[in-house]
């Protein structure tokens, strides 16, 4: 057998990321065929039922490429003994049937598990540092065929969220518009960003997040977002479940910085994936809302809707969409249950 198909991705770069999770998905088909393909979180599913996928053959396809995200929290000794047992078994075939992708918005994880996984397949996506955003910009512009002004990529660079995957969204949104060998100015950023800005998980989670109005105020802003996604084409409640997970899952690890030093520096902050100003403006606006226990918290809330929304289809989304966002934003997460 080759290389262990066992892979690591760490860091807070989200759109590269991707692409290399795409790729290596790519590759696995070419290799090995159809694939059974399944995204698990490690807060949500416990790693035993992960480790049983990956040990029994798939009956509708001929390989499986599971992704796990969350894999800062696996440290305990029966857990690593779980996939040291997979490793084994693996290592004795000939050709293995699976392929497990082990990913994380920190950038590291526990050494007895980096051990365990193939130097090679060890991958840390940085966020890009501000010296690098501006030409990242351009070059997307210039690949697909535009000009773009400075002022504009400033202007840019402060509405959208710090990471390639956001960057190319929004950016994307230009070549609908305008012809190629057009020059995006000041002027068609303010109208296309900024007067029609198109609501996502992230403009959600900054309503929820707005520390200048009241929760009463919050919440009506929040809905107002929620009906407007759930309007849009092809919505998907368990989508926008998965961005707010990630806004949550980075503002438990903002809250993990400064528990560990009051005072972090910047360079502290960039390596955590907080490079802009205006990311760490949103996230310290939202931890003066969320401590650390009632984060935990709406993670658990949110797992709980997403899997309830899996089981349930479309039935009955938008009202639980609608009690999740309440639920948030006005008990801090609690279920509802307890404040019935």
């Amino acid at each position: 057998m080759g290389l262990l198909p066992f892979y690591l991705f760490c860091g807070p770069e989200l759109g590269e990321k991707n692409e290399a999770i795409e790729k290596l998905r790519i590759q696995a088909r070419k290799k090995l065929g159809q694939l059974d393909e399944h995204l698990f979180y490690s807060f949500e599913t416990p790693l035993s039922n992960v480790m049983d996928l990956l040990l029994n053959e798939s009956l509708f396809a001929s390989a499986r490429f599971i992704v796990l995200n969350g894999a800062e929290q696996i440290k305990k000794k029966e857990d690593l003994e779980l996939i040291s047992s997979w490793i084994r078994s693996v290592s004795n075939s000939v050709e293995t049937a699976s392929y497990f992708v082990l990913v994380t918005d920190e950038n590291s994880c526990d050494k007895k598990l980096e051990d365990l996984i193939p130097k090679e397949n060890k991958r840390v996506f940085w966020e890009m540092f501000e010296n690098r955003k501006e030409e990242w910009v351009r070059d997307f512009f210039k690949k697909n065929g535009y000009l773009v002004s400075s002022e504009a990529v400033e202007l840019i660079l402060d509405l959208v969220e710090n990471n390639t995957e956001a960057l190319k969204t929004e950016c994307s949104r230009f070549f609908l518009c305008f012809d190629k060998g057009h020059e995006i100015t000041l002027e068609n950023v303010h109208s296309l960003l900024t007067h029609n800005r198109e609501e996502s998980a992230f403009t959600l989670f900054d309503a929820m997040a707005d520390d200048s109005a009241n929760p009463k105020a919050r919440l009506e802003s929040s809905l107002e977002i929620l009906n407007k996604l759930t309007l849009t084409k092809g919505a998907s409640g368990v989508q926008l479940i998965a961005g707010l997970t990630y806004c949550f899952r980075r503002l438990q690890m903002w809250h993990e910085i400064f528990m560990k030093n009051p005072y972090p520096s910047d360079f502290d902050l960039k390596t955590k994936g907080f490079a802009s100003k205006k990311a760490q403006s949103q996230y310290r606006k939202a931890a003066s809302i969320w401590d650390s226990v009632d984060t935990s918290r709406i993670c658990a809330n949110l797992a709980n809707t997403d899997m309830n929304l899996r089981q349930r289809g479309s039935f009955g989304e938008e009202t639980a969409l609608q009690l999740l966002i309440y639920s948030i934003v006005m008990k801090k997460g609690f279920p509802l249950q307890k404040w019935a």
